[in-house]
């Protein structure tokens, strides 16, 4: 029996489901192809043809501008000195309109008046490119006014002077006078005038002094831009006259700042010594004296002390202006009413100090007026008179109370304070050889 061989069979659906995953294939296929040429693509590094450059921009040259397209900032300070009769429109006209001036005088007006420029004191000008930047005015020795320009806009304040400060070692030996003493020292006049001021109730520096008296103090030296520019607060000081030492310590008691001995009294008294600062007593207190310009003889119940005319006059103590006057025979004369039923009398001045007038209220140390010789006088002097009960008394023989002593809350503090300040005092006193048995140098200073 034949056998017969058949073919599979496959149906039509089959053949083309086959044919479609084929044609899926060759698809894959030419899209993986096609990744791979990107990614090589990408990943090759780009090759700069040698041959041709000319579409490669060239490099910008850098060019060093001309001087003339340059803008250059011109900085100047211009310092000046406020000469007699300036005003604050002489001052700045170069730099403003009168409209504009006037409404930096008014934004002033609440810090510092600029109708009280003094002569004498000093401003600087700031100025960039010939424009207004900065004034600087020193109000006095402490503060300075300051008005700047920003933005079309004037900004006014007061602050502080900015001083380096130093506190050096003061002290000499007299030889003929304080203010001599002090000069050889290389020291300015102002610092005998502050010794004389603090010592002033119980030393009379023109009666007093003795040659071998020595002083020694602790004082603040202030120095701007390296340059010295006065002192500061004196913070203690020993001034031995006839072999009896005065101390002098600076101390701030709850807001009141003043001077106080070793043991907390104030150096302060009710009267001063002295109402100026004087060359001699030329006539002294006495019932019966032959008047040089009269040429009888007369009481004279006070005490005239001889000095250069123009020499400031003080008020004794803390009083009130009874009488400001001129007559042909004392001249012009102030008298004050004080506490206590005292009166002084201040007679021949050669002119009055700025604001004297009747009913004024003056503090104990403030100028009333300046040496002179109106009326009958021989020569520039002052006829210096004090009253107790309505009675003239002898000025040089007034025991005088000390003002307030060191507050008991603050007693601890000044304690402590003048403990470090009097070993301080004692080593100046050592280091610049001042010591009784060692005064073999006459002056020294030097800096702590």
């Amino acid at each position: 029996m034949s056998r017969h061989h058949r073919r599979p069979f496959r149906s039509m659906a089959t053949s083309r489901r086959q044919r479609k995953q084929n044609t899926t294939l060759l698809l894959l296929l030419a899209s993986a192809v096609v990744v791979v040429f990107i990614l090589l693509k990408i990943n090759s590094p780009t090759t700069i043809s040698s041959t041709d450059d000319s579409s490669i921009p060239a490099p910008i040259a850098f060019r060093e501008p001309s001087p003339d397209q340059v803008i250059q900032i011109q900085r100047e300070t211009i310092c000046e000195a406020v000469r007699p009769g300036d005003t604050i429109t002489a001052i700045l006209d170069h730099y403003f309109s009168p409209s504009e001036i006037l409404v930096i005088a008014r934004q002033s007006e609440d810090v510092f008046p600029l109708s009280q420029l003094c002569a004498g004191h000093p401003y600087q000008i700031e100025v960039e490119n010939e424009s207004f930047v900065s004034f600087y005015y020193d109000i006095n020795k402490d503060e300075q006014l300051i008005i700047r320009q920003e933005d079309g806009e004037f900004f006014v304040e007061r602050q502080p002077i900015p001083y380096t400060v130093d506190v050096e070692q003061v002290g000499g030996i007299i030889d003929s006078s304080l203010f001599e003493t002090v000069a050889k020292l290389g020291e300015s006049s102002e610092l005998a005038a502050e010794l004389m001021n603090i010592f002033a109730w119980d030393i009379d520096f023109i009666r007093d002094i003795r040659e071998g008296d020595y002083f020694t103090a602790l004082v603040e030296k202030r120095y701007r831009d390296g340059n010295l520019a006065g002192y500061g607060d004196l913070l203690a000081a020993e001034f031995n006259n006839r072999g009896e030492s005065f101390f002098a310590f600076y101390f701030n008691d709850g807001g009141d700042s003043g001077y106080y001995n070793q043991e907390g009294k104030s150096l302060r008294k009710a009267f001063l010594k002295a109402p100026l600062s004087y060359t001699r007593i030329s006539s002294g207190f006495t019932k019966n004296r032959f008047h040089p310009v009269l040429n009888k003889w007369k009481p004279h119940l006070a005490i005239d002390y001889a000095a250069p005319t123009g020499t400031p006059i003080k008020a004794v103590a803390d009083g009130t202006i009874t009488q400001k006057s001129y007559d042909k025979n004392n001249g012009n004369k102030i008298r004050l009413r004080h506490p206590n039923d005292y009166e002084t009398t201040y007679i021949h001045m050669n002119r009055f100090a700025r604001g004297m007038k009747k009913g004024k209220k003056v503090h104990q140390g403030d100028i009333i007026g300046y040496v002179g010789s109106t009326g009958i006088a021989t020569g520039p002097h002052l006829d210096f008179r004090v009253f107790h009960h309505g009675k003239p008394i002898n000025p040089l023989k007034i025991k005088s109370e000390p003002a307030k002593p060191i507050s008991k809350a603050n007693r601890e503090a000044f304690n402590q304070l003048t403990t470090g300040l009097m070993q301080q005092l004692a080593e100046a006193k050592q280091h610049l050889a001042l010591l009784p048995e060692e005064k073999t140098t006459d002056n020294a200073n030097t800096t702590l």
